[in-house]
């Protein structure tokens, strides 16, 4: 993302560690990654993200959420200034844990209502759209967090193509419960 247009964070014993406020991925270095409670006390030098509630705020709602990814991803935001949900166009939004990827209202950046809403969108899901936002994405792992945020990304990116040649067919529920079954052991030993 150009510019500081997003965040990322990762579990640890005592709260998280989170990128810096208003650094590009291109400025983060180990030096400034900031140390957090998940109450907001600094453990270390340097400021927080301004979306460090958000974050803490997954941890606390969802046990098995390790790491984070939010960013202003073009496609994500682009259907998230739309209020729009990502349906189900493709087998893969199950990946999220769905039948669609959730997208929460419009709330100002770094507040605790954001954060509300967040976790709200997130119930049985492991990725949402922020309304006239972006995106966030929590996962077991950094690597995977980054992997299913370029994955919904590329799914945003997808169905905005469709919606602009026409109107998606989305899958029944039929559909959707046979892929279901078919990702029971989809990707089991890579999943991780």
């Amino acid at each position: 993302m150009p510019g500081s247009a997003g965040n990322v964070s990762v579990r640890i014993a005592n709260g998280m560690l989170i990128t810096p406020s208003g650094c590009s991925a291109e400025a983060v270095t180990d030096d400034n990654i900031v140390s957090l409670t998940l109450d907001g006390k600094t453990t270390s030098s340097g400021t927080p993200s301004s979306e460090w509630p958000m974050h803490a705020a997954i941890y606390l709602a969802y046990e098995h959420a390790q790491a984070i990814v939010h960013t202003h991803a073009e496609a994500c935001t682009a259907l998230a200034s739309l209020n729009l949900p990502l349906p189900p166009f493709h087998y893969m939004v199950l990946a999220f844990g769905g039948d669609d990827v959730r997208c929460a209202p419009y709330v100002t950046f770094g507040t605790p209502e954001l954060a509300r809403v967040a976790v709200k969108a997130l119930e049985g899901r492991s990725a949402c759209l922020l309304g006239n936002h972006g995106m966030m994405v929590h996962a077991p792992s950094l690597d995977r967090a980054l992997a299913d945020a370029i994955v919904l990304e590329s799914l945003c990116r997808q169905y905005l193509l469709a919606r602009a040649a026409g109107s998606p067919r989305l899958l029944t529920p039929l559909e959707l419960q046979a892929a279901r079954e078919r990702f029971r052991t989809y990707g089991s030993e890579t999943r991780a």
